[in-house]
């Protein structure tokens, strides 16, 4: 099993933060402007990075994201494409956790043997499969798991306790609370529910747990990484490569910066 999942985790919580987790949709605007943008993820503080595989249909996501695959989808973005892209990626961040995130028919339309064997050859750590339930995943987890891939799975606030044990059989890397019962961009989780839901969450694993879902700012980023292992963002970041053109990869970089800052040192302040 790959470690540098494992192991930027252990790294965040000996610095006393979360990690951010960001998202962006592989092949927006074009598998060639991808590569920048995944640098300046980078270089803007990111500690793990979710490359989303473009899909007709992406049903979880918000407009932003909704929008970002059909850029990417318009400029002839393949799997294969988003497979170099990791590889080079890999190249040239040697540490950083790179998870592709996305749905079932762009990954099982070669067979779960191919993408898993794929992934693992292009450096990727681990998947997250939005649309196959614990239940029915006969097929790409078990050869994710065989080619050394974390699975990566999600949790949602009508996750209780008797289905929880079927959404950890078989995952590792983390945890990943979707914190809204709806799409992505379009709202946040009161806070206090959050809290509840980390600490119910926490009673039933040891994998970190990472948050997401209407996270849109440094201060909403801090104020999660008080009590997760992990705050995602996503939607606001594609907004900004959908918006800036040929400046996306300044614009991600600062407000990623942004947000690491927050992060950094919201434990600390909160402990004052």
């Amino acid at each position: 099993m790959s470690d540098r999942l494992s192991a930027r985790f252990a790294r965040c919580r000996d610095e006393r933060r979360a990690a951010l987790v960001t998202f962006v949709t592989g092949g927006d605007p074009s598998p060639a402007a991808t590569p920048a943008i995944l640098d300046a993820l980078v270089e803007g503080g990111a500690d793990i990075i979710e490359l989303g595989m473009p899909f007709t249909d992406p049903m979880a996501d918000g407009p932003a994201i909704q929008k970002a695959n059909l850029r990417s989808l318009g400029a002839g973005t393949t799997t294969r494409d988003l497979l170099d892209i990791a590889r080079d990626f890999r190249a040239r961040h040697v540490d950083t956790p790179l998870i592709l995130m996305g749905y079932a028919n762009p990954m099982l339309s070669r067979g779960a043997d191919w993408f898993a064997r794929e992934a693992a050859a292009a450096g990727v750590d681990g998947v997250i499969c939005v649309d196959i339930p614990p239940e029915e995943d006969d097929a790409l987890g078990p050869a994710l798991r065989a080619g050394g891939l974390h699975l990566i799975r999600l949790a949602t606030p009508t996750t209780d306790a008797s289905r929880l044990p079927a959404v950890l059989e078989g995952a590792s890397g983390f945890l990943y609370y979707v914190s809204v019962a709806g799409i992505t961009g379009l709202q946040q989780a009161a806070q206090t529910s959050i809290e509840t839901a980390v600490a119910r969450l926490r009673s039933g694993t040891d994998l970190p747990v990472a948050v997401g879902f209407g996270v849109r700012s440094p201060e909403q980023a801090a104020a999660i990484g008080r009590v997760a292992d992990g705050v995602v963002v996503g939607s606001a970041i594609v907004e900004l490569v959908g918006s800036e053109g040929a400046n996306a990869p300044h614009a991600v970089r600062t407000f990623v910066s942004a947000l690491a800052g927050a992060l950094a040192g919201a434990r600390q302040e909160h402990a004052a």
